[in-house]
């Protein structure tokens, strides 16, 4: 056993270091300072806005927010204040958040993305861009691109090319057929870090009104419900492709206690988003990072990095 004390939790996401591996998932927690009075921003390792888009968006129709058993079902629409009033109202405020700062960026088109992205290379405030080619809640660029292969490699390329000072992180959907597809396609044209998994495309039904309960009829799920999955891929992604190619993988999906963290470590995450919990639990970051923390400990390890990828597969036989 080693003393917590003596647990450096700290990580390495390409150029990046993060206090724990514990960061927010894109979208769950505003743009910062509507979370800061709720939780430990110190037992975050990066803070990850939601989306910005070139203009402002309203997004979806409400009723956009539905509980599904074991998960929620969402389809916000990517709503946001838009670039100009992002840069003017909302980074000056991130001198406030002591932990990395990645944007999460979208868009309807490829030009788009990379004008988004080009400004805000240019801020200092910010350390890294989530490119969110996987979001399955608008009827326009994101979704399609982030599950075609060839269109990942050309929107990341595009982004490569104007994306000098920033982490470039790859947000992917997992709404495909092989998640390693679109993986390989983002490392190859020169993503930093990639980000799986975003939520899957799904439907819930009022049977009384015989309707879809969400006014956009379909959403992301997200919650417990799609840890399995989540697991699944990001232990693919990182046994097939990143663990060679060096390149650092945020896992994601269903994460809500200190194991379930711990499994996404296991599986070959180097950090772990929280997303839907913090609905439930707002300080979760540092109760996870806590959990981390004594699992090391009663091991006698130092560092999640000593976890990280070491899933222990059965041997094969005949």
């Amino acid at each position: 056993m080693v003393e917590k004390e003596k647990i450096d939790l700290r990580v390495r996401l390409g150029s990046l270091e993060l206090a724990t591996p514990i960061v927010t998932a894109s979208g769950t927690s505003g743009y910062g300072l509507e979370y800061a009075d709720l939780a430990d921003f110190s037992a975050i390792g990066a803070f990850f806005t939601k989306s910005i888009t070139l203009e402002p968006r309203k997004g979806n129709p409400p009723p956009r927010v539905v509980e599904t058993r074991a998960g929620l079902l969402n389809a916000i629409g990517l709503a946001n204040v838009g670039l100009e009033v992002f840069l003017k109202e909302k980074v000056p405020q991130f001198k406030r958040i002591p932990s990395p700062v990645i944007v999460n960026v979208a868009g309807r088109t490829i030009d788009e993305y990379t004008q988004v992205a080009a400004k805000l290379d240019e801020v200092e405030q910010i350390n890294g861009l989530e490119l969110n080619i996987s979001c399955p809640n608008v009827k326009e660029g994101g979704q399609t691109i982030g599950t075609d292969a060839k269109q990942v490699s050309k929107i990341v390329s595009a982004l490569r090319q104007v994306v000098k000072r920033c982490l470039l992180v790859v947000k992917l959907s997992p709404n495909v057929t092989d998640i390693l597809e679109p993986a390989k396609a983002a490392v190859e044209a020169g993503a930093d870090c990639l980000s799986l998994v975003n939520t899957f495309t799904s439907l819930a039904i009022d049977i009384n009104k015989q309707q879809p309960i969400l006014a956009n009829i379909t959403g992301g799920l997200s919650g417990p419900a799609i840890k399995p999955i989540a697991l699944y891929m990001v232990h693919r992604v990182y046994t097939q492709l990143c663990k060679k190619a060096n390149v650092p993988i945020i896992g994601m999906g269903g994460v809500q206690f200190g194991s379930d963290a711990i499994e996404f470590l296991l599986a070959g995450a180097t950090a772990v988003g929280v997303g839907t919990a913090l609905f439930v639990e707002p300080n979760s970051p540092a109760i996870l990072a806590e959990d981390i923390k004594k699992y090391l400990a009663d091991r006698g390890l130092e560092s999640p990095a000593e976890i990280t990828g070491k899933l222990q597969l059965p041997e094969k036989t005949d």
